[in-house]
């Protein structure tokens, strides 16, 4: 049940941020994630061992939709040269802080699959959707100002 509520907190993360996006390309695709999350979610409170037909399962080609999205994304950002502190616009926070609640998710289900079978694919979801909320978040911010880079040392 944890690792259900992580998923449930991640995905109200991202209605944080869809809520402060405008309606654009990137709130319709964080939107079919929140469905893919209940879908998640479901995948995981039927474990592979109970051996339930029909159970709904993450698959493969959403775990290859975020990929291609991370891609698409990625392509218009500078490459990295620094850390990045979590903020920048508000949109971005919230893109943010969805990706640490979803990495928390997936350590969830990382510890949970040590005990019990699950489907490889909602694990490898959850990391590409964090991986995607900080592509996220850095194009958001560079349509608004910037990422926020971390200076080593500064507050000394």
């Amino acid at each position: 049940m944890a690792a259900i509520g992580d998923v449930d907190e991640a995905n109200s993360a991202l209605g944080v941020a869809i809520a402060a996006l405008p309606a654009d390309d990137l709130a319709d695709l964080l939107r079919s994630i929140q469905n893919d999350l209940f879908d998640l979610g479901a995948d995981v409170a039927t474990p592979l061992e109970a051996g339930i037909e029909g159970a709904l399962r993450v698959t493969p080609a959403q775990v290859e939709r975020l990929e291609a999205a991370i891609d698409r994304l990625n392509a218009d950002l500078d490459p990295l040269t620094s850390f990045i502190l979590p903020g920048g616009t508000p949109a971005a926070a919230a893109l943010h802080l969805a990706r640490a609640v979803a990495r928390r998710a997936e350590r969830s289900l990382v510890e949970l699959h040590q005990r019990v079978a699950l489907t490889p694919a909602a694990i490898a979801y959850l990391n590409r959707l964090s991986d995607l909320l900080f592509v996220a978040a850095r194009a958001v911010n560079k349509a608004g100002g910037g990422d926020v880079l971390w200076v080593p040392g500064a507050s000394r």
